[in-house]
């Protein structure tokens, strides 16, 4: 509205004018506004539950990703950790003369198989069997892998492993995870 639209109607100013023109506008509304403070003061919140229950499930599926593929993580480590312990014991049997300790036994392949130092593995749930077998008489050793360890025999160890699987809002449990590797000695 020009000022001269606005003078020829009373106004003293366009401003004055659109002021009038709000507060009329206002006073027609007058019931659909005070309904629509009623309205929204009984939503008041809702959407601060809405993301509250979304959260609750975008956090549990997060963090139960992140845990199976720590799951996953250890398995690998289950499975490298018996390889290991496998190559360890098959240059370690009867013939060896030139390491240090010959003639490993279970116990030693467990305290290496902890010792290995995988990074976030807890070494004292893991644990080790380890059996030999000698394929021309079929006699299998296990415990002290002797006499079984000679050159040419199978010599089996197997890792377990206990993860625990722990996802918010989802009942705890333990995961036994378990990989078996063999070889033959081979000295």
């Amino acid at each position: 509205m020009t000022h001269a639209a606005a003078s020829s109607f009373g106004f003293a100013s366009a401003v004055a004018a659109r002021r009038v023109g709000v507060a009329s506008w206002l006073r027609g509304v007058g019931p659909l506004a005070s309904r629509m403070r009623r309205t929204l003061r009984v939503e008041t919140g809702g959407s601060i539950v809405e993301f509250a229950m979304a959260s609750i499930i975008l956090f549990t599926l997060v963090f139960g990703v992140l845990a199976i593929c720590l799951a996953l993580y250890s398995y690998n480590v289950t499975a490298e950790a018996a390889r290991e312990a496998t190559r360890y014991a098959m240059v370690r049997g009867s013939a060896c003369k030139t390491l240090s300790n010959c003639n490993i036994d279970q116990a030693g392949l467990q305290t290496y198989v902890r010792g290995l130092g995988f990074p976030g593995i807890t070494s004292s749930s893991l644990t080790v069997a380890a059996s030999a077998t000698s394929p021309t008489t079929g006699a299998t050793c296990s415990s002290t892998l002797t006499p079984c360890n000679n050159p040419g025999n199978r010599v089996q160890v197997t890792v377990t492993y206990s993860f625990p699987l722990v996802i918010p809002f989802v009942p705890s449990r333990t995961l036994t995870m378990s990989s078996t590797s063999a070889m033959y000695i081979s000295q």
